[in-house]
């Protein structure tokens, strides 16, 4: 029976989402399990320059992985492959334009875009594409993904009620003190099965205003791209919407500590990298010294000239 009655709960939004219309699912990872089941993939091939995320999924799937290498503006190195075999490309920063990855999608043709860190980059037709939420949102989970099958199953739908406590905290109080409650969410989806997205990230998701959000990214990122314009070693373009700013320098990894200390935090996206390539390798040196900065909706132009005093001071 429906209730009727009782204390309210958390407000219905109505507003449209950016990827409306494409398959909704609980995680980015789970939305690359979703294509190898649909498509029966058994071989493919991922960047040396990721998580090991994927591993449990390859693993579940019996997929055999091959790595190829990056070159120094984040395109594949990678010959032609078989028509069995798919290519898994990471849009890192957001650097790869539609224009890139319609070229790529040509030389491949079994192509999967991760758009991950490419939110507001809208996929090409008949692209395998996947996003993620929580990478730029307050969610606790979600992921969108484009695709031409559908999954032959009747998949369980995800609830995030019980993982929503380092995001309340940190809308109160610091990140400092709700980190352990992150971190214990993203083991949590680490091992969820596919699900599809839940009604509260949903709803979150119905609440934003995205061209403001787009807006300000863009504008943040244009900033601290002027700013650093005479050290950043990164031939970088401007893209829409973006992620963080990718800042690489000489011994960035020793200015990452130093900006923590200051209570900026810039993460190192995968330190796996660190352990499974070989000092020297250029995946290795984008682990250890790109800084990727904040640039997101919750900063302004003030905040951008801040960091740069900042990181500045750190180098110097």
């Amino acid at each position: 029976m429906k209730e009727i009655g009782g204390y309210i709960e958390l407000e219905h939004y109505n507003l449209p989402m950016l990827h409306e219309g494409a398959v909704t699912l609980n995680c980015a990872k789970n939305a690359l399990a979703y294509i190898i089941e649909t498509k029966k993939i058994k071989h493919i091939l991922m960047p040396f320059f990721m998580c090991s995320s994927c591993d449990s999924v390859f693993i579940q799937y019996n997929v055999k992985v091959e790595k190829y290498h990056i070159d120094e503006h984040f395109m594949p190195i990678c010959e032609k492959i078989n028509e069995n075999e798919w290519i898994y490309i990471v849009n890192f920063y957001g650097q790869l334009d539609n224009t890139i990855l319609y070229e790529l999608k040509k030389k491949y043709t079994n192509v999967i875009v991760d758009n991950t860190q490419s939110y507001f980059q809208m996929p090409i037709a008949n692209v395998d594409t996947l996003y993620s939420c929580r990478k730029y949102f307050g969610v606790a989970d979600g992921a969108f993904l484009y695709t031409n099958k559908k999954i032959d199953r009747q998949l369980e739908q995800d609830e995030s009620y019980s993982r929503m406590t380092f995001l309340l905290g940190r809308f109160e109080c610091t990140a400092s003190e709700f980190y352990d409650k992150y971190v214990e969410n993203n083991a949590l989806i680490e091992i969820q099965p596919i699900k599809t997205m839940s009604k509260l990230t949903e709803n979150l998701l119905r609440g934003i205003n995205y061209n403001c959000v787009g807006s300000k990214r863009q504008h943040n990122f244009e900033k601290l791209y002027k700013a650093f314009s005479d050290i950043n070693e990164l031939d970088l373009i401007v893209p829409y919407g973006a992620f963080m700013y990718p800042l690489l320098i000489k011994n960035g990894c020793e200015v990452r500590k130093k900006l923590q200390l200051n209570k900026i935090y810039v993460p190192t996206l995968w330190p796996n990298v660190l352990e499974e390539c070989k000092e020297g390798t250029l995946e290795y040196e984008f682990a250890k010294n790109i800084l990727p900065l904040p640039i997101d909706q919750r900063y302004e132009i003030s905040d951008m000239e801040y960091m740069e005093d900042m990181v500045r001071k750190c180098i110097d």
